[in-house]
């Protein structure tokens, strides 16, 4: 049995066939047709004909957006990829391809890839954040994915950033309408703004971070303000869920130092005597939540 997996991404579309062992069999990026909905309906459909035809099978199919699918209407709500939202993509998709599909947002993906094979593969409880374009979570207990009941489980990142303090100020605006979400500041492009604001200039946060490993003291100072909100932010998870392991992954998550210093400064914020929480990078790195939305169809 072959799974195929889409991460759909704002810049790319990602396709990934795995075999029943877990093993690659097939991969292709393109670009993503941005503000096109049909254009991306149909840049989604032709990667999977294309593996399709070159594996000779016909794959079970999982799709990771960065958005989630409304219980209510069946369209698409919540995307940072706005030309998606109030789109049926689900069942257009399911018209164009001829077979059921699951889809889920791309945190799920990456919780489930997580959970299955990866850094939370002997967890219990494994929470999932994305750190890149947006932030995202989502969480597996007991290898099953919670969804909720509104299918907005671990939408960590339009939660308002616990306890802002004089260095918080003013509340970023978030495209969701609301200000001061935990995306407006862990988010990449947070994380630039965040530079901007304090120090000047316009440095993108992948610069950010490699200035301050460099030793930058304006860089610096922006990866130790990012580092005080993760940790407070993660702490509002280990208090709610408590779960066994938290992985990162999205760009920002490739920061070395996250891991060492995160751990450290959430301890004052969480309400336990000790924290056995480990927080730790993506065992598959990028291709986590396109594994993850692969995944979406478990081994019977």
């Amino acid at each position: 049995m072959v799974r195929m997996g889409v991460d759909l991404g704002g810049t790319k579309i990602e396709l990934l066939a795995l075999g029943p062992d877990g093993r690659e069999l097939w991969r292709r990026r393109v670009p993503t047709p941005q503000g096109d909905y049909a254009g991306t309906v149909a840049a989604i459909a032709d990667l999977v004909e294309a593996a399709e035809r070159d594996l000779g099978v016909q794959a079970q199919l999982g799709v990771g957006i960065p958005g989630s699918v409304s219980p209510r209407t069946g369209v698409v709500r919540n995307a940072n990829s706005t030309w998606l939202n109030a789109r049926p993509l689900k069942e257009d998709l399911e018209t164009r391809l001829d077979r059921e599909i699951r889809l889920a947002n791309d945190a799920n993906c990456l919780a489930v890839s997580e959970a299955t094979d990866g850094a939370g593969a002997a967890a219990a409880v494994v929470f999932a954040a994305i750190l890149g374009t947006g932030v995202g979570g989502g969480l597996v207990v007991n290898k099953a994915l919670l969804t909720g009941a509104n299918a907005i489980a671990g939408e960590w990142g339009h939660s308002p950033l616990p306890q802002p303090d004089a260095e918080d100020y003013p509340l970023p605006a978030c495209y969701c309408g609301r200000a001061g979400c935990v995306e407006t500041y862990l988010s990449g492009p947070g994380l630039a703004l965040d530079h901007a604001r304090r120090q000047g200039g316009a440095l993108a946060a992948v610069d950010i971070a490699a200035a301050g490993a460099a030793g930058d003291p304006a860089c610096l100072d922006s990866l130790q303000r990012y580092e005080r909100r993760l940790a407070r932010a993660l702490a509002v998870v280990i208090n709610l869920v408590d779960p066994d392991v938290i992985v990162l992954g999205g760009g920002l998550s490739k920061l070395g130092r996250l891991y060492q210093e995160v751990p450290r400064l959430w301890l004052p914020h969480i309400f336990s005597d000790a924290v056995v929480t480990r927080l730790l990078p993506a065992r598959h790195g990028d291709a986590s939540g396109v594994r993850g939305a692969a995944w979406l169809w478990p081994l019977e």
